[in-house]
């Protein structure tokens, strides 16, 4: 039986559309679970998320997008600090 399925870049992609909405509502614990799943599927599977994020763009405000640029800014630095500790 065929059962489709979300690569890990459209779960980054979903993920990273719904987190204005999450911060805008004030729900933390999930704006912190998404930047957490979003973080680990870029750390295993999508090092550059440019693509994505030039795919939401028609979808989201400006000022949304900019935020989601600074936010992966962000994942994309914890991810290096936590690359530098890892043994050889």
């Amino acid at each position: 039986m065929e059962v489709p399925t979300a690569t890990p870049a459209g779960l980054i992609l979903l993920k990273l559309y719904a987190l204005p909405s999450l911060y805008r509502q004030g729900l933390f614990d999930r704006v912190s679970v998404y930047e957490g799943d979003i973080a680990s599927l870029i750390q295993r599977h999508q090092r550059d998320v440019t693509p994505l994020l030039q795919r939401l763009q028609p979808h989201l405000e400006a000022g949304d997008l900019a935020e989601l640029h600074k936010i992966i800014h962000d994942i994309q630095a914890r991810i290096a600090r936590f690359e530098q500790f890892k043994k050889p």
